[in-house]
């Protein structure tokens, strides 16, 4: 089993100030070791693949802490050999599998004139959608992030509403227009979670 605190990553703040960044762990270790009680209660701390708050009960020794956000986050199991589903009737050294296709004649012919014939066609094909769906899942998960993060750090911000419609607009110049004069560590960590939301025409 893989620890699961190890594997989720988060960026703490206090107020509009970053007071420490990496595996959840890590942060949870760190900040009990730097603050009061106080400033724990002041504390916010945000998941970096979601841009969502993680709610933490810093109660007790960082050892009960971890302890209980074990518990709400699970372990995350690895690999098991075990898991691993059947393979089929195929050729077992390539990893194929044999499945029916149905086509109009007109997509038969135009296979089979493809260099590498119809089933080269087709895994190329297939690659390149799901190349370009994986890169909008990227676009779309990234811009959630950025979204999750802004409203809860950033929504009474200057040109707050502005910079959001440019982040889904694609339009990467405005949006670093519009959040040049926010806080620097609230402004770094949303370019930080923005990262992948703007397609490479654009950067």
């Amino acid at each position: 089993m893989i620890n699961a605190l190890t594997r989720v990553y988060c960026t703490a703040f206090l107020g509009v100030r970053v007071v420490a960044s990496g595996s959840l762990q890590h942060v949870v270790t760190t900040v009990k070791d730097a603050l009061d009680d106080g400033g724990l209660t002041q504390l916010l701390l945000f998941d970096d693949s979601t841009g969502k708050p993680v709610d933490v009960d810093f109660r007790g020794k960082t050892d009960d802490v971890l302890k209980r956000l074990g518990e709400q986050f699970g372990d995350l199991p690895g690999a098991e050999m075990n898991d691993q589903p059947a393979r089929r009737v195929g050729r077992p050294k390539l990893g194929v599998v044999s499945g029916e296709v149905t086509l109009l004649p007109r997509h038969w012919e135009w296979l089979k004139s493809q260099p590498g014939g119809a089933s080269v066609t087709l895994r190329k094909l297939i690659d390149e959608a799901r190349r370009a769906g994986d890169k909008q899942s990227n676009i779309r998960e990234s811009q959630e992030a950025t979204h999750n993060f802004m409203t809860a750090m950033a929504g009474n911000f200057h040109q707050y509403e502005e910079a959001l419609r440019a982040l889904y607009a694609g339009d990467l110049d405005r949006f670093h227009h519009f959040i040049a004069d926010w806080a620097p560590d609230i402004r770094n960590h949303v370019k930080r979670l923005a990262a992948n939301a703007f397609s490479k025409e654009h950067l």
